[in-house]
Order: structure tokens, then C-alpha cells, then sequence
């Protein structure tokens, strides 16, 4: 690792919360050996798509009237 990760990496603390059982050492050191790991390969694929695309429900509306024309003004209008 660069310093920089490596200084990321010692910054961050793990907490583990054991509800069941008693681990050995050995067992909680595994564990904070294996999930970091996985962790990181996770969030490192994880992508998100950059436009979101149109819902169903919008895909499924009708447009209720025509759109307005912007071009016509107020010519009707003698108020």
C-alpha cells in the first residue's frame, strides 16, 4: 500500500459487536483480516448509474393536454 492508504487504513477503526458465541483471537483477527478486504472490493465495483432513468409510474401517465405554445401569446385576449 502507498503511505496515504496506509494512513487511511490505520485512521479507521473496526468495531465488532460478538452477539453469539465466544471467539478465539485467532477468529477476531480473521475476521478483521477477511472483511476490510471484502469491503473494499465491494465498494471499489459498486457503481451508480450517472442518469437516472424514467420511472414506471411516468412511463405509464398520459399527458393530460397538449403542451402550452409559447410562440401564440396572449393574441385572443381583447380583456
Amino acid at each position: 500500500m502507498t503511505d496515504r492508504a496506509d494512513s487511511r487504513a490505520t485512521s479507521q477503526t473496526i468495531r465488532i459487536d460478538v452477539l453469539r458465541g465466544s471467539p478465539t483471537s485467532s477468529d477476531l483477527a480473521a475476521l478483521i483480516a477477511v472483511v476490510p478486504e471484502a469491503y473494499r472490493e465491494e465498494s471499489s465495483a459498486a457503481t451508480a448509474e450517472d442518469a437516472p432513468g424514467r420511472s414506471a409510474w411516468s412511463l405509464s401517465q398520459r399527458s393530460l393536454r397538449q403542451p402550452l405554445r409559447r410562440d401564440v401569446g396572449w393574441g385572443g385576449f381583447s380583456g
